[in-house]
């Protein structure tokens, strides 16, 4: 079965409604002095739209270079909650900017009406479509997503950074190409955090979320969970946890079985199932780590290659055929 629907595009708060109104009418949101946007760069086609606004083409006037611009209304900015939300995704795109896998930030500008956020521009289309599209990826191919996915997680964690909202829907393809690289976008919901740090707000996507965020006491771990989910969805096409009900989706996220025996995961291999136990395991403490994850992943890869090596010359038809697999 195909993951058709889209729960994950959901509000940050998606049980409470949000009036309309003119916001907290503050003076600036972003407490610096930054130019309007269309003073160096025109507005173009319309590419999505979010929670507090929405996203467009935009070209640089100086370079013709394409980007994307997310647009914020501010009318939308109820609560100083809301503001420091904004405020803290610019500080952490700026902290994470020209980091590999992770989409860059161009600059930020203010006028009376919006905060437009101006960032490298992704043209291949959301992860999660793919996998729609497909209905699942090969192992060797989400090994690769994997590793992708794990070392933006590294790289966040090292830096300080829990995304705290990974989800296929959170990571572009930069082009159309099949094997585009992917790049992590979305760190509305992002926090600095500092090692040992707890947190008690229940934030993310609900197929995604883990466990200790359900329970309002967890630390950086949750990424790795979610991120497991990912994997799990890459290799068979479907969530490991499902309910008719939200209530009930989350009631199998703390305590449902996990499968592991229905198709395809016979076929699947015993190490790539190994690790993705030790991404989804209900114990934070006992959880693997994104570094973890990244050596199991260069740990395989290299046994792969160690046993193309030691084949003998007359398999050579063999050896150039393992040699494209693990290349």
């Amino acid at each position: 079965m195909v993951v058709t629907a889209n729960p994950a595009k959901k509000p940050r708060h998606h049980n409470v409604k949000r009036p309309m109104s003119l916001g907290l009418q503050v003076e600036s949101v972003t407490r610096t002095k930054t130019g309007h946007l269309k003073e160096h760069f025109t507005l173009g086609e319309k590419l999505g739209h979010g929670q507090f606004g929405k996203t467009f083409l935009c070209v640089e006037r100086q370079t013709g270079k394409k980007y994307a611009c997310k647009s914020i209304a501010k009318r939308r900015l109820l609560s100083m909650e809301d503001l420091d939300d904004v405020r803290r995704e610019i500080e952490i795109m700026h902290h994470l900017s020209g980091r590999p896998n992770i989409v860059s930030i161009k600059g930020a500008y203010e006028d009376s009406v919006a905060v437009n956020v101006v960032m490298e521009l992704c043209t291949g289309g959301e992860l999660y479509d793919r996998i729609v599209k497909r209905g699942r990826y090969p192992e060797k191919k989400a090994a690769e997503f994997t590793k992708t996915i794990f070392g933006v997680i590294e790289t966040c964690h090292s830096l300080g950074v829990m995304h705290r909202d990974l989800k296929p829907e959170n990571f572009l393809f930069v082009n159309e190409d099949e094997n585009s690289p992917i790049k992590a976008i979305d760190f509305g919901l992002s926090v600095f955090f500092k090692p040992g740090e707890t947190f008690s707000d229940v934030v993310g996507s609900p197929y995604y979320v883990a466990p200790e965020v359900l329970c309002k006491c967890y630390g950086a771990e949750a990424d790795v969970w979610s991120a497991g989910v990912i994997v799990y969805i890459l290799l068979c096409g479907v969530p490991p946890f499902w309910g008719e009900s939200e209530q009930e989706l989350f009631e199998e996220i703390m305590c449902g079985d996990i499968d592991f025996t229905s198709d395809p995961w016979p076929n699947i291999s015993e190490s790539a199932k190994d690790v993705l136990k030790k991404m989804l395991v209900r114990d934070p403490k006992r959880r693997i780590t994104a570094h973890q994850v990244l050596c199991r992943l260069k740990s395989s890869l290299g046994a792969c290659r160690l046993r193309v090596w030691l084949l003998k010359p007359t398999d050579s038809g063999v050896l150039s055929q393992l040699s494209a697999i693990y290349a």
